[in-house]
């Protein structure tokens, strides 16, 4: 099946050079190319470096190429939501997704079904780097991230993307054997698209008492219209009963985004009468009909769920984000969510689920794809830039 490929902002250019000849084993090795005596406009930028390393589109090919044999990827197509199938020539494309750690996912996470060759790092680190490669967002929101140092940062960084990790305080996985460190939040965005202008990372509090779940928050800058947007990744604690402190984590959340963006709502260098929109991605490990959701629907910051506009009356979420089997059974259900702000932002376009015959019956993860959550993708422009109205649901696809 043929990969489609995703146009983005100009940002990415060229790959960290020494990754192509990593001697880390845990770093993403890639193929060196064939012919050293390269083309020197090709390897623009990287004079230091007697290796060329490929563009974004000839990395997934490498990636591709990787993962010969297995079988055909989740083909997923997006919904477009305005009149036009197009997408604005200024649209900000986010991708949020938790990626599973390396350390959870072939030790303590014990997905039954999956076969453990489909959980090595060997085949996962191509796989989850396919999946970014193919929809090239500006803005990039992961969780359970143990592999940002040696893999995420450089690579991300070599394709024009800037970043910032906030790791668990108590992370799990420092309890599986030959763990690659701590996971954590991770936040990248296109610096030939965005400039930073400040960037936090929390550690998330319940009634004040410092708590294992972190968050990274940043605030962007439109090198070319000067437009501001403050984006948050964030994951909120696992497991039934602890519905109460998830919602606590989200009322921790919001606070702090509140405080963020009141900080930077005087700033003489923004545009005139601007408001600061916000972009908020995470897993928050909770369905639609707990307080920590409620919170969020019903904050002052007027936020909407992107995924909503994926129904037919857009009031609905999807029936899952993640599907998987362990020990204990089958679990289907909602949990990852794309916050905006409803006032300022407009979604253009929403990248749909897979199907439950897509998926397979085992679930997920699987040698199709590399996690137990599935990549939420969607395009959003600001309301006054298209001069009309955010459509109800959706109204057309491709």
């Amino acid at each position: 099946m043929d990969t489609m490929v995703c146009p983005m902002g100009g940002g990415a250019t060229r790959l960290f050079s020494p990754l192509t000849q990593s001697s880390s084993s845990s770093a993403l090795a890639l193929p060196p190319p064939a012919d050293t005596n390269l083309d020197p406009a090709f390897c623009q930028g990287q004079k230091a470096s007697p290796l060329c390393p490929p563009s974004p589109a000839e990395l997934l090919q490498q990636c591709e190429e990787a993962l010969r044999g297995r079988p055909p990827r989740l083909h997923r197509k997006f919904t477009h939501l305005n009149d036009g199938d197009g997408v604005p020539s200024r649209s900000i494309r986010v991708m949020q997704w938790n990626i599973l750690a390396q350390a959870l996912g072939e030790g303590l996470d014990n997905f039954v079904q999956c076969p453990p060759e489909a959980l090595s790092w060997s085949r996962r680190k191509y796989l989850i780097l396919e999946e970014i490669l193919t929809y090239r967002p500006h803005i990039l929101c992961l969780q359970e991230v143990d592999h940002y140092h040696d893999t995420f940062q450089p690579v991300l960084e070599g394709l024009g993307y800037s970043g910032s990790f906030c790791p668990k305080p108590w992370s799990p996985c420092l309890h599986v054997e030959g763990n690659n460190g701590p996971d954590g939040c991770a936040l990248f965005f296109d610096r030939s698209r965005y400039e930073c202008l400040d960037s936090v990372n929390l550690k998330l509090s319940a009634l004040r008492i410092p708590t294992n779940q972190v968050a990274v928050v940043t605030m962007l800058r439109c090198r070319s219209t000067g437009r501001r947007v403050c984006v948050a990744v964030t994951h909120l604690k696992a497991r039934s009963g602890w519905e109460w402190l998830r919602s606590t984590q989200g009322s921790d959340l919001l606070r702090h985004l509140q405080n963020l963006v009141q900080k930077h709502a005087g700033d003489p260098a923004a545009a005139p009468g601007s408001d600061i929109p916000l972009l908020i991605c995470g897993d928050f490990n909770a369905v639609p009909t707990e307080e920590v959701y409620q919170r969020f629907i019903t904050s002052p910051l007027r936020l909407e769920s992107a995924y909503k506009k994926l129904s037919l009356d857009g009031l609905t979420e999807p029936e899952y984000t993640t599907w998987k089997i362990r020990p204990t059974g089958e679990c289907c259900s909602t949990l990852d969510y794309i916050w905006y702000s409803r006032d300022t932002l407009r979604v253009d376009t929403v990248l749909e689920m897979p199907t439950e015959q897509q998926i397979g019956p085992n679930r997920l993860p699987s040698f199709s794809y590399p996690s137990d959550h599935l990549a939420l993708v969607c395009d959003f422009s600001f309301k006054e830039e298209e001069g009309e109205d955010e459509p109800a649901h959706r109204t057309g696809q491709q």
